[in-house]
């Protein structure tokens, strides 16, 4: 049987579209953030949001990871809603 050319830290095709989520949910999150009128606010929510992505890094567990993007998508949508109502 031939052996794999890939190094053993290679991530499988399910790993690697969890991992384009993730960063996906990061940059999406960060860009709303710069939207925050406050700037004490602003560095507040960037602060957090690095701290949380940090804090899960080291998360393997495939359920544990599709819970937290969906967690982290539906803070997006709160976030969102309420940069649109400061807005109007």
């Amino acid at each position: 049987m031939a052996a794999s050319r890939l190094p053993p830290a290679t991530l499988t095709l399910k790993q690697f579209m969890r991992r384009q989520q993730v960063l996906l949910l990061y940059r999406r999150i960060l860009q709303a953030v710069r939207q925050v009128p406050n700037d004490s606010d602003r560095k507040y929510l960037k602060a957090w949001a690095r701290e949380e992505f940090k804090r899960n890094k080291s998360a393997t567990e495939e359920d544990s990871i599709r819970m937290m993007i969906t967690q982290g998508n539906m803070q997006l949508k709160e976030l969102e809603k309420t940069l649109a109502l400061a807005r109007s």
